[in-house]
């Protein structure tokens, strides 16, 4: 899984979603996004999250395949 880049823009972006973010599944997403452009390891990730590593590589394969965040 290679980390992910993000412009300052996409993560301004990003982090006001997350602000506005009623789901706490979308929430969680966008967290897990930002932690892996952060460097964070995917199981550091899915830890602070308290979701399977799984669920989280799967979250960010859906970022970076299509922007998917709900």
């Amino acid at each position: 899984m290679s980390k992910i880049n993000l412009t300052a823009d996409q993560k301004t972006a990003l982090e006001a979603q997350h602000k506005c973010a009623h789901d706490s599944r979308k929430s969680d997403r966008i967290k897990a996004i930002l932690l892996r452009a952060e460097g964070w390891s995917l199981n550091l990730i899915a830890q602070a999250l308290r979701k399977h590593e799984r669920n989280i590589a799967r979250y960010i394969d859906n970022y970076l395949d299509n922007k998917k965040l709900a």
